[in-house]
């Protein structure tokens, strides 16, 4: 079966969907497959579905999308839905478990990929990081669960994710500006520190990116507008880290040349 979560709800198997349409069923099956071979309780899913306001009869509501659920796995693997509840969506003690055999889940490839990316990354390995990650967030379409309407299970599952993926994109340009590429790195960088305004991560690769590619002004204007939205928005300063590289590009500093990413200026800021 081919799963995908890492962007709009698919499940599928050889053309035949079994992609829930409804909204409830459709946060059930989500959080069984980001628990899947795992028990997941029925309190669980009902303050998943419900949140803190179940109906009357909120067991035999659950129990019903459960059956709705076996109904479409069934048709999708051709198989009888009493199979379906023996061995893919079972009924467990206080609660239920998904088991998918033979699975194409986009979240375990990623996973995979995600590690394999980080420990060529922790090596020194940049070649085969920028590639391992450049293929980790290929298999993105969009948010994650983009049309699943999470509620308060899924929501930091989700949020989780969306880290996981911030991180991997974070990393493979800090790799990007150490190989030289700082022009070309300039217009995801713009489009990142306006989506993601409170890390300091993206606007400092973003104002070396600047200051590399002959931008200088502009680098010091980044630092200025971001230093002001963190005064104004969070009474904070920014880390002394960033205060540094903002030193660095008033100074001049030849440390902010390409030896800056073995100097430390270049890197994830605390």
């Amino acid at each position: 079966m081919d799963v995908r979560i890492l962007g709009s709800l698919s499940l599928s198997e050889h053309n035949r969907d079994a992609t829930p349409s409804a909204r409830k069923p459709k946060q059930l099956i989500s959080l069984l497959l980001l628990n899947e071979d795992q028990v997941v309780s029925t309190d669980t899913l009902i303050s998943e579905i419900w949140d803190t306001r179940p109906p009357r009869s909120v067991q035999t509501t659950l129990q019903t999308y459960v059956v709705q659920v076996r109904k479409l796995l069934s048709e999708a693997l051709d198989i009888p839905v009493g199979k379906v509840a023996r061995d893919v969506l079972l009924t467990r003690s206080g609660g239920y478990t998904l088991i998918l055999r033979d699975v194409n889940f986009d979240l375990y490839r990623y996973r995979s990929l995600e590690q394999a990316g980080m420990g060529a990354f922790e090596e020194g390995d940049d070649e085969s990081a920028v590639r391992t990650f450049g293929q980790a967030l290929a298999l993105w379409r969009g948010n994650a669960l983009a049309d699943v309407e999470v509620g308060r299970m899924l929501e930091p599952e989700v949020a989780r994710l969306e880290q996981s993926r911030l991180t991997v994109v974070e990393c493979r340009l800090e790799i990007e500006l150490r190989r030289g590429r700082h022009r070309q790195s300039l217009s995801e960088l713009a489009s990142l520190t306006a989506r993601y305004d409170d890390n300091e991560n993206l606007h400092a690769l973003y104002m070396l990116a600047l200051y590399r590619s002959g931008y200088r002004g502009k680098a010091l204007e980044k630092y200025r507008s971001f230093h002001k939205w963190m005064r104004d928005e969070l009474g904070l300063e920014p880390s002394p880290r960033l205060q540094r590289l903002h030193h660095a590009v008033l100074d001049g500093d030849p440390a902010l040349d390409e030896a800056a990413a073995h100097a430390g200026l270049s890197g994830r800021v605390e």
